[in-house]
């Protein structure tokens, strides 16, 4: 099946390249299940972006190389900052019915930011923006979008029927989950956009296909990844033993939520930052709330917005309201229960400013990239904003260079003569929970070298078998996710073993200092 552009991932990013590219080209967009089921579409908090008076570019600028700990890159944090305003008038224009105050956007604040400049739709922006993007979409003539299409691996010159070590990228093969056969998906560009690797981690916001697809297949052709271990913990997701995964967004802390230990009653941001109490950076939060979690004994700690009017609170965060009342929790009169749990992956595939990798006719956008744009920790309500602005710039540049793309030539199909399927679906599953049980342990939000040691040791013996089981049975898409989950892990903690300091999200006890210079963490394949 052959294209002229193709797009693995469905949501902000992969939709606004498709969007943006759709008038002049014929594009096809893989999804990994339904069209609406990435991350996208679980952003609570809102976009940001420099809308209010006395706000300029340069603080928000700033706000971001602070969380990002000095490691972000400032021509692209700058790029991003500068392209928001317009970023949000295209979304107002595909239909996005942000909350308005008079005749401006309403605009909320959250943690790391100097002014107030997060535009939201309630309490799930994500919801609407994905709604708006996929409906446009759909309504493009020159758009495919196929759903339940899960990447295998990326199609490169070494599938070429003429082998070729060039390095080119033509597409990628991907299994169909309703028919099982796989599938190739050839083009002149590909873009992905398949989000993070959350789901490496036991406690994770993360939508069940969060697997780091996109960064192992580009790490697996020969592409450079950055800061894999810069993973980023929300401090605030609700603890429930049955409902897994329910963000609770930073925003209620930006409307005055406190948190509080519930052992001591007190409020405990008090002793970790004073200053900036519970709108510092997420990585400070997070560690104050592990800590407190630890020294207690504590299963959890409580956010409380109970303080503020009922109204206020109902009006604000909707969504939030209406889902913990199902659960017995009255946001108005009582504390939420919280704990951290991993949110968002701030390192991945090496791209420049144009969304280009290190191989020809690859692109990437969004969370399963290493832009320059977070550095070791992403403010608040910049992922979304990363989003738009890389799948248009991506867009902009295959369009310009489309002359000098040459034509996929002929591409192998999948080889399936040599495995059978699998009877043995039980290891994938135990192998899955044991990788995101060690790496929640020992590759959390405190680290030591002798905790990475430990997870290292254990994924060099789950390398073997992962592998043998991959030669010798047919895919299926738990054995693919199984493979990239591992395979993401790896990086992840290959990352962390080389840094020798704590900055931003990796804090180790064993080097608690901050280097004088801000390195990144490259990794060559």
């Amino acid at each position: 099946m052959t294209s002229d552009i193709l797009i693995v991932g469905s949501g902000a990013a992969g939709l606004t390249a498709a969007l943006n590219l759709a008038d002049r080209f014929k594009v096809t967009v893989l999804a990994k299940g339904a069209l609406n089921e990435g991350s996208t579409a679980w952003a609570q908090g809102g976009i940001a972006a420099v809308l209010e008076p006395g706000d300029t570019f340069e603080n928000h600028v700033e706000d971001t190389m602070v969380a990002g700990a000095g490691l972000n890159d400032r021509a692209i944090v700058e790029m991003v900052v500068e392209g928001a305003p317009a970023a949000i008038e295209r979304l107002t224009h595909l239909g996005v019915p942000f909350e308005t105050e008079g005749n401006a956007l309403h605009l909320t604040r959250e943690g790391g930011h100097s002014h107030r400049r997060i535009v939201h739709v309630a309490d799930a922006t994500g919801w609407a923006v994905q709604e708006a993007l996929q409906k446009a979409a759909e309504a493009h003539p020159n758009i495919t979008l196929v759903p339940d299409q899960i990447a295998i691996d990326l199609a490169t010159g070494r599938h070429e029927e003429r082998y070729s070590g060039s390095g080119n990228v033509w597409g990628v093969y991907a299994v169909d989950r309703k028919t099982e056969r796989v599938a190739l998906y050839t083009a002149r560009a590909t873009i992905l956009a398949t989000g993070g690797a959350g789901r490496t981690y036991l406690f994770s916001t993360a939508p069940r296909g969060a697997t780091g697809d996109g960064i192992a297949m580009a790490w697996r052709a020969g592409a450079r990844v950055s800061n894999m271990e810069m993973m980023q913990f929300h401090p605030t997701c609700l603890y429930n033993l049955e409902v897994k995964n329910f963000l609770i967004t930073e925003a209620v802390r930006g409307e005055g939520g406190q948190l509080i230990n519930p052992s001591t009653g007190k409020r405990f941001m008090t002793y970790y930052d004073p200053a900036r109490m519970e709108l510092a950076p997420r990585d400070i939060v997070a560690r104050a709330i592990d800590a407190e979690i630890k020294r207690y004994g504590l299963d959890y700690v409580h956010l409380d917005i109970s303080h503020m009017p009922p109204e206020f609170i109902r009006h604000h965060f909707p969504n939030i309201h209406e889902k913990l009342l199902g659960l017995g929790i009255d946001m108005t009169t009582q504390p939420i229960p919280v704990v951290p749990a991993q949110h968002y992956t701030c390192g991945g595939i090496v791209i420049d400013e144009h969304g280009k990798t290190d191989l020809p006719g690859l692109y990437a956008a969004g969370e399963c990239t290493e832009s320059g744009l977070h550095g070791a920790n992403r403010l608040a309500s910049n992922s979304l904003l990363e989003c738009f602005v890389f799948g248009e710039a991506a867009a902009d540049n295959i369009a310009a260079a489309w002359d000098s793309l040459p034509p996929p030539p002929p591409i192998r199909p999948w080889d399936e003569s040599r495995v059978t399927d699998s009877d043995e679906e039980v290891v994938i599953k135990q192998t899955w929970t044991e990788i995101r049980r060690f790496m929640w342990n020992y590759v959390g939000i405190v680290r030591t070298t002798k905790r990475l040691e430990r997870a290292k040791h254990r994924i060099e013996l789950l390398n073997d078998e992962v592998a043998e089981y991959y030669q010798h049975f047919r895919v299926t898409p738990d054995l693919i996710e199984l493979r990239n989950l591992l395979q993401t892990a790896e990086l992840i903690v290959r990352s962390a073993l080389h840094r020798h300091e704590s900055r931003g999200l990796h804090f180790t006890l064993d080097y608690p200092e901050t280097l004088p210079e801000a390195i990144d963490t490259v990794l060559v394949p």
